[in-house]
């Protein structure tokens, strides 16, 4: 079985690529320019007793993507002796974070042209190398749920993205693709600087309005993804997964 984990570098994506790794998935990292970060992801695949290759892959670079795919087919096709994927994880994206008399016309391009126009044209761009019975996730966030001062762009960037699952569900379900968002909470990963990871206030914060007393970790979300892709959850399609811990109810 052969997965790709979008901007598995680093953070999520790279908790995510070694969950999948640990459950026989041989995975494919993509990366943006972080190609250091992509090699450690690889070698810790291949420590775990997976195996790995590594792509670059800008998901705000449209264009680019016929191209990618056809690298892509090659890639596996030399490595592994297949052609297809089964699974797609669309992880990439960027977080940009302002209120509204703030918020930049770049600002907004930058968030909706990477997280959702970024996100649907290369499922669109890779659906035709995915298996029958393949699976999609794509990470959303909780913050579709609650809400967050400097944070609506970035919201409503990933609520596009939930919408965009639902309707490729049905879509793709022809084909016994299932497709799925993710919703992560307050995880203390790198993103937006590494904030939820290295201030203890805003953790502590945090972790006083979340049902089990805490923020999550990176490999909580990771091993998420995993379980959803399983053929434990063979009849999960269309859905949104809040892995949150009960953060903010």
């Amino acid at each position: 079985m052969i997965a790709l984990v979008t901007g598995a570098n680093r953070g999520l994506g790279r908790t995510t690529a070694l969950a999948l790794a640990r459950r026989g998935f041989q995975v494919v990292v993509t990366y943006r320019e972080d190609k250091d970060g992509a090699a450690e992801a690889e070698r810790a695949i291949r420590e775990s007793g997976g195996d790995a290759l590594s792509l670059r892959l800008d998901i705000s670079d449209v264009a680019s993507f016929t191209t990618f795919a056809a690298d892509l087919k090659r890639e596996i096709r030399a490595r592994w002796g297949g052609e297809t994927l089964d699974v797609l994880v669309n992880n990439a994206g960027i977080g940009l974070f302002g209120t509204l008399e703030n918020v930049t016309v770049e600002d907004f391009d930058a968030l909706v042209g990477t997280n959702f126009r970024g996100t649907f044209f290369l499922t669109q761009a890779l659906a035709p190398h995915l298996s029958d019975g393949g699976r999609i996730v794509n990470v959303s966030t909780s913050l579709t749920r609650h809400v967050s001062p400097g944070t609506s762009v970035y919201a409503a960037s990933k609520a596009a993205v939930e919408a965009l699952s639902r309707s490729l569900a049905s879509e793709l379900g022809a084909r016994g693709i299932r497709v799925n968002s993710i919703a992560p909470g307050p995880t203390a990963t790198d993103f937006n600087g590494g904030a939820m990871r290295d201030d203890p206030e805003l953790r502590y914060t945090l972790a006083a309005q979340t049902a089990l007393g805490r923020v999550g970790q990176p490999e909580e979300i990771g091993d998420a993804i995993a379980a959803m892709v399983s053929d434990d959850l063979r009849w999960l399609t269309a859905e949104r997964v809040e892995v949150s811990g009960g953060a903010l109810l």
